[in-house]
């Protein structure tokens, strides 16, 4: 058990870290807190996928490594 929840833990953030690196990145300072629609901006098509796969990869990451110290 406690060796497929490290695997599962393994090939989950590296598909976060994919799906991180894929994401649309702005080159000026401001953007990160907010400018230029930043993160409040609409995001549509492939981009919002992109989004809401890296949410969901990283609350499983985060999932997983709470079941991996309850269970270890």
């Amino acid at each position: 058990m406690n060796d497929t929840l490290i695997i599962s833990q393994i090939v989950v953030s590296c598909l976060l870290i994919i799906a991180i690196l894929l994401q649309e990145g702005d080159s000026a300072l401001g953007a990160v807190f907010g400018s230029d629609g930043g993160f409040y901006g609409t995001k549509r098509g492939l981009q919002k996928k992109i989004f809401i796969s890296t949410i969901f990869l990283g609350s499983a990451f985060i999932v997983l490594t709470l079941l991996n110290l309850i269970l270890s």
